[in-house]
């Protein structure tokens, strides 16, 4: 029997992990890095041992070191989670020859599917040694790991050798390995995959469909089972994975990933761990896919049938970035995550946490099961609308519309969802009254802290100012003897938490939150500014700013000061949470600053260069 269990990984899954464990009474180790080291995941675990260093290439990718980490502190088992080395044969190896039990699948089968290269070759694909024009578009694909990184979609030939570069540079700071692979990229498809869970004896259990369509940047976005719409392939699709599975002696939990188009199924990969999307599963299922990893691992027996599929889950990832500024990832304190009774919440963070820029930014996972697809679509995006979501920018508003769109309300998505629809969907619709709300509850707040009462002369209107979506919203609101007005709105309440309002004769209520400058009203996210703006804080007309702190991974060949560049030229890339973001001329014009280096850590808004806006030749340099 497994009595301590120590998780080579970090965050949410590792919290995940710990819950399970800790219903079995097992015993829990974290590893955590100088960068996690008040993280909850480390809190919230019995035991924790420190990986010095924050990079994952010096902490997390340090086989040597978790090996070690769990020895240390007893633990006799390991789960690896998904990401870092959960998909790394020779890691599975070294806990199994330490003498620790490997919550995971046989490092024979990892070797044989980890690999996407591998894996097609076992399945009878072959990927592309040499790419024309006929072939694209095509994709280029990390052989290791997955989340989306190390993965291009190149729609020119000239475009194939940086890319590729691009590509393999991201999946070795990811995976620690750099190979990638080309393949013909299937557009208008959808991405559904299949549980399996094997164990030592002969059992292949595969448990249902999901489809995992709804993609940014080639990582899933949005995942619900069983897939709906598949009819009569969803058999087909069981044979192949269990077939998959059957190839490798696997054992454990897996999936089997296809992109399905024009009714054929055409095969991915196979990831030899838990996915992230594991809830939705569980749901319909009703089944703890880490215990039962826990028990396969200590060689008990499946039921020869798999429990039968009940109801709908989905469940949607939500990300601290900006999806208006190509997904920008963002830093801060989160003050506050919460959301509605009713709804799973999985998440490595708490209230108060930093979010940092070492590694993804996946905030949580929240998800909603219910008897059909509709109700789940309903409960789930009502229960994101009205969360408690206090700190950086995050995609929340675009989750909520992207569940209410006809296209996935629906089941007419496909991976192209978001090329498609991204312009619309985050397009701010801010609410025009949270402005007012945040400065009658701040009028309240100020009011505490006067000394005596009102005066009897009318008091001149009060100003504040808002940031709100980028644009600059000024309210006026006075006092008098029946207390706070405002032009138009007739004001109910006001305290420095609840402001009430009538408009148009509908009552309408704000909860509102401040965290210093920055003021939360429901779900708006509004800036408290200055009343006299300091005029030092001005840019030079032309400056490109760190949109995220980073390091700078490259600069553009030949770029130096004096040159000449074309509007949307990439002139450098920042690494930032675990993805490469590319830096590009705003305009076309005259490289007047550059101040970037590779390897240089800068933090938001660092100057990185300067475009002076000048007539220039649009000709390449």
């Amino acid at each position: 029997m497994i009595t301590s269990v120590l998780v080579a990984n970090r965050g949410e899954i590792a919290c995940r992990v710990f819950r399970t464990c800790g219903e079995l009474g097992i015993r829990t180790v974290a590893v955590y890095s100088d960068a996690d080291e008040n993280a909850l995941h480390t809190r919230v675990a019995d035991e924790a041992v420190r990986l010095p260093g924050a990079a994952p290439a010096d902490t997390y990718l340090r086989g040597d070191l978790i090996v070690k980490a769990a020895l240390s502190a007893g633990a006799d088992a390991v789960h690896p989670g998904y990401g870092f080395l959960s998909e790394n044969a020779g890691f599975a190896r070294a806990v199994l020859d330490a003498g620790l039990v490997w919550i995971g699948p046989p490092p024979e089968a990892i070797e044989a599917m980890a690999s996407k290269t591998r894996a097609k070759k076992l399945m009878g694909l072959e990927p592309l040694e040499t790419v024309t024009a006929a072939d694209l578009p095509v994709l280029v694909k990390a052989a290791a790991g997955g989340g989306g990184r190390g993965m291009r979609v190149v729609r020119e030939l000239d475009a194939l050798g940086a890319e590729l570069s691009a590509a393999r540079a991201e999946a070795l700071s990811a995976f620690g390995d750099g190979e990638v692979f080309v393949e013909p990229y299937v557009e208008g498809g959808r991405h559904v995959e299949v549980q399996i869970l094997a164990d030592a004896h002969g059992t292949v259990w595969a448990l249902g469909t999901r489809d995992c369509s709804l993609q940014r940047r080639h990582q899933k976005v949005v995942e619900e089972a069983p897939a709906p719409g598949l009819g009569d392939l969803t058999e087909t699709l069981y044979d192949l994975s269990v077939r998959a599975a059957r190839a490798v002696d696997y054992v454990g939990a897996g999936t089997v990933e296809f992109l399905v188009a024009d009714g054929k199924a055409h095969f991915l990969e196979m990831n030899t761990r838990l996915q992230v999307e594991h809830p939705v599963t569980e749901a319909v299922f009703g089944v703890d896919l880490v215990a039962l990893q826990i028990q396969v691992a200590e060689g008990a027996a499946l039921a020869n049938d798999p429990p039968r599929a009940r109801g709908h889950a989905i469940e949607a990832r939500l990300y601290a970035e900006d999806p208006a500024r190509s997904w920008a990832p963002q830093t801060g304190t989160l003050h506050r995550l919460a959301v509605p009774e009713g709804v799973r919440l999985d998440t490595g963070y708490t209230d108060g946490d930093p979010i940092g820029v070492h590694y993804d930014p996946m905030l949580a996972k929240a998800i909603a099961y219910a008897p059909t697809r509709a109700e789940a679509l309903r409960k789930l995006s009502g229960a994101l609308e009205r969360a408690d979501i206090h700190g950086p920018a995050t995609n929340r508003d675009l989750l909520v519309r992207s569940l209410r769109h006809p296209e996935f309300a629906e089941a007419r998505m496909d991976t192209g969802f978001y090329e498609r629809h991204l312009a619309a969907l985050t397009t701010s619709v801010p609410d025009p009254y949270a402005p007012l709300a945040a400065a009658l509850a701040d009028a309240r707040g100020d009011a505490r802290s006067r000394f005596g009462g009102w005066r009897n002369l009318p008091s001149q209107p009060q100003v504040k100012r808002y940031d709100l979506a980028g644009t600059e919203h000024e309210v006026r609101y006075q006092h008098t003897r029946a207390g706070l007005t405002a032009d138009g709105v007739r004001v109910v309440h006001a305290d420095a938490r609840l402001v009430v309002l009538e408009v148009d004769g509908v009552r309408r209520k704000f909860e509102v939150t401040r965290y210093g400058d920055q003021v939360f009203v429901n779900a708006t996210a509004l800036t408290a500014l200055p009343r006299f703006p300091d005029p030092t804080a001005q840019q030079a007309p032309g400056s490109l700013l760190a949109p995220m702190p980073g390091t700078v991974v490259r600069v553009a060949e030949g770029l130096a000061t004096g040159a000449a560049v074309r509007a949307g030229e990439p002139l450098l890339w920042l690494e930032a949470m675990k993805m490469e973001h590319k830096i590009s001329a705003p305009t076309a014009g005259t490289l007047t600053a550059l101040h970037a280096t590779p390897g240089q850590q800068v933090e938001v808004g660092t100057l990185l260069a300067v475009v002076e806006t000048t007539p220039v030749s649009t000709a390449p340099r």
